[in-house]
């Protein structure tokens, strides 16, 4: 009797031990850069740069650099297309060989207004050219987010986001992203964002903390 109390001991160690080291268990971060740079009256360059972790500030997870040109069409309707790279550890407290991806994206973003708040609808096609232990992968996603932004005052924004990610392949669901956060503004260029996300996979789930810089300039007013 004693044997069996301390083998059953000894599994519930075990699971919640393994629960406490899973990555669904933990509050990982992104560490975020985005940026918008104005070049000419329909012309942006955007940039981007994340660095993402399973945990607060430590067990890498991955970075993704991302650049691309944005043309308006006007004031409620602009395309963007450009490329991605980034770098994945795709286990969690384990050695495993690291997943390198190239990836050109190209998006659609409606712009609308629902009284005071900001609108704004994203849709994203990717082509993704993946390379892990040698073997090359080539897969195709679609994304559609919805963003809404909403004053609080001068210097201070709220916003919220649901985006869902389906996979041109036979399992179309790949994840679904929800979440809030805060963006403050610090001038006419900058802002500060602090947020929080829920990831839905098919399988797990992961909660995530943002942390960001958002960089807007205009080199159209700029003269030499």
């Amino acid at each position: 009797m004693n044997n069996k109390i301390l083998i059953i001991l000894l599994l519930l160690f075990y699971f919640k031990l393994h629960a406490q080291s899973s990555a669904e268990s933990k509050l990982g971060t992104w560490y975020m850069y985005n940026g918008s740079h104005k070049l000419s009256k329909k012309i942006k360059l955007t940039t981007s740069a994340h660095f993402r972790y399973y945990e607060l500030a430590n067990e890498y997870q991955q970075e993704i650099y991302r650049l691309g040109i944005n043309y308006a069409f006007n004031n409620k309707i602009n395309v963007t297309g450009g490329s991605v790279y980034s770098i994945t550890d795709t286990s969690y407290e384990k050695d495993a060989a690291d997943l390198h991806e190239y990836r050109f994206y190209q998006d659609l973003n409606i712009k609308d207004h629902w009284s005071t708040i900001q609108v704004k609808h994203r849709v994203r096609l990717a082509q993704r050219f993946k390379r892990k232990n040698a073997t090359n992968e080539v897969a195709h996603r679609i994304r559609y987010g919805l963003f809404l932004k909403h004053p609080i005052s001068n210097n201070l924004e709220a916003y919220t986001f649901s985006e869902l990610f389906i996979k041109f392949a036979s399992k179309a669901y790949s994840q679904n992203r929800t979440g809030a956060g805060i963006l403050k503004k610090i001038n006419e260029s900058l802002k500060l964002k602090l947020g929080y996300f829920y990831t839905k996979f098919s399988n797990s789930d992961l909660h995530r903390l943002q942390l960001g810089i958002i960089l807007n300039t205009d080199f159209t007013n700029k003269t030499i």
